[in-house]
């Protein structure tokens, strides 16, 4: 390895990916060169396509990122896609290590009958629907004539689904909502949003600011029944001995909304726990979800769980959003565990096989991709933190990839003969600048490109090379 630069391939640009690549840039000895793989033109990954458009201040980490972007010996290399334009055997011949910080990319199924009905969706559809992420763009929510909608699933990703459809149009034209998604909510007939959780108001995954901030839409009650927000016996004791303040702030805030009742807003979000959905009802199409109410039990562990009870109750809904959590997806020739939707590991080196397996020397993993989807955005930190340390220690001891040519030159041909589209950070910069713009001359924040063709037709490519769905 004497003489050549030292030079790590990132395949992924989202939080985590960037945090992987601010700690190998702060290293003094050895100097070490970024390559930054990303399928789309756009960088950032779910902070561009998965935070909701009305979490501005979420959203402005990229600065941080961009700061990183501008770095000396750092590239990105946007619509770019690992395993269709280059493969892992290609940066193999250029790089000492890879790391895979491409996230969880689709969502969990409920497996209940009724689930691929018509209007039955994966709330990953709907939020890169209206984030306008390509892959989502082409989906069709017509919001016209839906009154009454199920998001299934507590979590943050269910409080954003929740609050989009219950915003106003005037609260959300200041965003950077997508126009056609803007059009659809404004044709929108929906009343009530029910949202449901498996477990009681204790165990809930959402944060506390995401749970307080349904009680401060414009034109929407939130709605919790005093029987829905009361603990139970179980809860009551472990949320003493836990001390857990988080859950404790969000009961707390439930029980509050219960006092407050309704106040005469046109919508309503009704917050319900302890059930399960068993069937999605309808003629090809959704009308109804049947579900059967929980009781929590201590399990073997001493942890809380649902099972069901033999009591049932039939819901009317036009619409169901199923939020039960995202999954991995595999990469082509790198190795996976599908029963977690992770790629296996060690302490983020990459494991031929889940547990027992052998190192794949050079390979490394971070984020949602490495531990599953858990945590927020700092949360990818630390995570990234412990996976360049491997790096960095396997390097010292020579347990890296030897590549062919690790030159600046040699990577740049190989990009250059597989996609001569190829999108730089200057390049994105520029589009950035272009979609401010068009929001600033009707006054939003922003008005994104949602189709890969048009940003590279923006960009003024000659031979774009267009991803596929776009």
């Amino acid at each position: 390895m004497t003489g050549m630069p030292i030079r790590v391939a990132i395949i992924g640009s989202g939080p985590s990916g960037f945090y992987a690549a601010d700690h190998l840039l702060k290293q003094e000895s050895p100097e070490i060169s970024i390559d930054m793989y990303e399928r789309l033109p756009t960088p950032f990954g779910l902070v561009r396509g998965g935070v909701a458009p009305d979490h501005a201040k979420i959203k402005s980490v990229t600065k941080l990122y961009s700061r990183i972007a501008q770095r000396d010996r750092f590239r990105y290399f946007g619509n770019v896609e690992f395993g269709t334009d280059v493969c892992r055997a290609d940066l193999s011949r250029h790089y000492h290590g890879i790391i895979y910080a491409v996230g969880a990319q689709t969502d969990r199924r409920l497996n209940i009958p009724g689930e691929d009905l018509r209007n039955s969706y994966a709330a990953t559809e709907f939020v890169g629907w209206y984030n306008g992420h390509p892959d989502y763009r082409h989906y069709n929510f017509d919001l016209s004539g839906i009154r009454r909608v199920a998001v299934i699933g507590v979590g943050n990703v269910a409080m954003d689904v929740a609050r989009i459809l219950a915003r106003t149009v005037d609260e959300l034209y200041e965003t950077d909502i997508a126009d056609y998604a803007l059009d659809a909510l404004a044709n929108s007939h929906v009343e009530e949003i029910y949202v449901l959780g498996r477990r009681g108001p204790a165990q809930a995954a959402f944060s506390t600011p995401e749970i307080k901030e349904l009680g401060e839409l414009a034109d929407a009650d939130i709605v919790v029944a005093r029987e829905e927000a009361t603990l139970d016996e179980l809860s009551s004791r472990q949320l003493r001995e836990s001390g857990d303040r988080s859950a404790t702030r969000n009961v707390k805030t439930l029980q509050a909304y219960v006092e407050r009742g309704i106040t005469g807003k046109s919508r309503r979000i009704v917050m319900r726990f302890l059930v399960s959905p068993t069937d999605i009802l309808g003629d090809r199409r959704v009308e109804a979800m049947r579900m059967v109410k929980n009781e929590l039990y201590l399990d073997g562990r001493g942890s809380l769980r649902p099972r069901a009870t033999d009591q049932y109750e039939t819901l009317p809904v036009d619409m169901v959003f199923r939020s039960v959590g995202y999954h991995g997806v595999p990469l082509p020739d790198v190795p996976f565990y599908d029963a977690w939707g992770t790629i296996p590991n060690d302490c983020g080196r990459v494991l031929t096989q889940h547990e027992s397996g052998e190192f794949l020397i050079g390979n490394y993993v971070v984020g949602w991709i490495k531990r599953g989807p858990s945590g927020i955005i700092g949360t990818n930190k630390p995570d990234a933190v412990e996976s360049t340390k491997r790096f960095l220690e396997d390097l010292d001891r020579g347990r890296v990839l030897n590549p062919v040519d690790s030159s600046d030159a040699a990577v740049l041909a190989l990009v250059e003969s597989r996609v001569p589209a190829y999108v730089t950070f200057e390049d994105w910069e520029r589009l950035d600048a272009i979609e401010t713009q068009r929001g600033a001359d009707c006054g939003r924040s922003r008005i994104k490109f949602t189709s890969v063709d048009d940003m590279l037709l923006a960009l003024g490519k000659d031979e774009p090379i267009f991803n596929a769905g776009d």
